[in-house]
């Protein structure tokens, strides 16, 4: 079976399967996976971290591009250079 563009696209960045979305985007030097706020992108280019990149899995509500409410802080994952979960980079 022939694998998606999108899912090529995140095995190429090493996006890992947990902290999947449904939007891949490379910014910078750093990938971002999914409805990340500006201003975690922002923090991310200022900070320069030794990472891939920073996701935010799912579709959460409220997030950018997102209806409803907010319910939570974002929990924004790091991304490491192996392609593995970091953790969280920021709760927003």
């Amino acid at each position: 079976m022939k694998e998606s563009n999108m899912s090529s696209i995140k095995t190429k960045y090493n996006i890992p399967s947990s902290l999947e979305s449904c939007h891949t985007s490379v910014v910078g030097n750093y990938v971002v996976e999914g409805h990340v706020p500006v201003e975690v992108i922002e923090d991310l280019l200022d900070q320069k971290p030794n990472i891939a990149g920073i996701a935010l899995a799912g579709m959460p509500s409220g997030s950018p591009g997102m209806p409803g409410s907010k319910f939570e802080p974002f929990e924004v994952h790091s991304i490491d250079l192996d392609g593995s979960d970091g953790g969280i980079f920021v709760n927003f």
